[in-house]
């Protein structure tokens, strides 16, 4: 999404003079109408500006006359995949997103879809467990270098992120860490800068938090070292801000089925019956999007695992939230879980 949106949005009293004018500034190739509440009335283009000078406009007319009120628009919930698909289909460069009320909230470019732009936020890889469950596996190597598709988990992760515009990393090390960082360094011959956190002893899944010396300024992405995902990071961090979350934990769908009928009961009355009913709950993905002033509610050197850091957030009023995943995910947790992962060649 592009970071310029905002400088795009002008009222349906503007003349053809200053859509012009904000074409040229913003660079962003279109304007986006709207109406006193931020509503999207439509959209206008260069194309839409010189058919109206064809019909006999001027520069001062209104731009009302010139508006194209059927823009395809899409949601904020709209995977990047599916918009992507979307304007090449369409031949678009430019795809409004609005909320269900029609309220602009962001702008897609296609050539930010395609290139995406440099972020600075910090990504925080949590690679210090001991793999227990994955024992003789992780006996004498880190469970994040365990190899999937003929490279470690740890270098998937770095490759999906960096590809999403983070180039920044920080990574959480203590069992075999060493190992780690002799393979990993400090990150140039993968194209990215990593430095490390060095855990005398298990902290869990965010007390390791608390030993970042420098303090981000901006939101944080924070992932377990051993989930392979084809989720868009970015996509993810513009999630947590476009809500105003504190803190966003990514979750997935998990359904269970019963493997009996179920019978409904009042006292001893049967009111029922439910043949092998299926029942679905969210669970934790792994992932996650965090504001800087998270790190207040650790204490440091302390354990601390994420449910309880979000837990802290909650009862100090902090607005936590989910983001929702449909992406291909695997918690690398057990010997099954890694010949699943290398049966599917790298492709989450």
């Amino acid at each position: 999404m592009s970071i310029a949106w905002k400088s795009g949005l002008l009222p349906l009293k503007s003349s053809i003079q200053e859509v012009i004018k904000n074409l040229d500034e913003t660079t962003l190739q279109i304007a986006l109408i709207i109406d006193p509440d931020g509503k999207l009335i439509g959209t206008i283009t260069d194309g839409d500006i010189r058919r109206g000078l064809l019909r006999g406009l001027d520069l001062n007319s209104p731009v009302e006359t010139i508006v194209y009120k059927d823009s395809l628009v899409v949601t904020p919930e709209m995977s990047r995949d599916m918009v992507l698909q979307l304007m090449q289909t369409n031949r678009i460069h430019q795809l409004p997103i609005v909320d269900e009320k029609r309220h602009v909230v962001g702008l897609y470019l296609l050539d930010e879809i395609l290139s995406p732009s440099s972020r600075e936020n910090s990504f925080i890889i949590m690679a210090g467990g001991r793999g227990t469950r994955l024992m003789p596996h992780t006996e004498n190597c880190p469970k994040p270098l365990l190899p999937v598709a003929g490279k470690p988990i740890l270098e998937h992760i770095i490759e999906r992120a960096k590809a999403d515009g983070f180039s920044n990393f920080i990574i959480a090390i203590h069992y075999l860490g060493h190992m780690i960082e002799d393979f990993f360094g400090d990150g140039s011959k993968f194209g990215v800068n990593i430095s490390y956190i060095k855990e005398e002893e298990a902290l869990g899944t965010a007390g390791a938090l608390s030993l970042i010396k420098e303090i981000p300024k901006v939101p944080f992405i924070v992932t377990n070292g051993d989930v392979l995902t084809d989720i868009h990071y970015g996509d993810f961090l513009d999630f947590h801000e476009r809500h105003g979350a504190t803190a966003t934990m990514s979750v997935r769908l998990h359904e269970w089925q019963h493997p009996f009928g179920v019978v409904r009961t009042k006292g001893v009355d049967i009111v029922g019956f439910d043949e092998k009913p299926v029942y679905r709950s969210h669970v934790n993905a792994g992932i996650y999007a965090l504001n800087p002033d998270t790190l207040e509610k650790l204490l440091p050197k302390k354990h601390c695992d994420m449910p309880t850091l979000f837990t802290r957030l909650n009862s100090a009023g902090f607005r936590t939230i989910v983001y929702p995943m449909h992406e291909p995910w695997i918690d690398v947790g057990r010997p099954d879980d890694l010949e699943k992962a290398n049966l599917q060649d790298g492709s989450f």
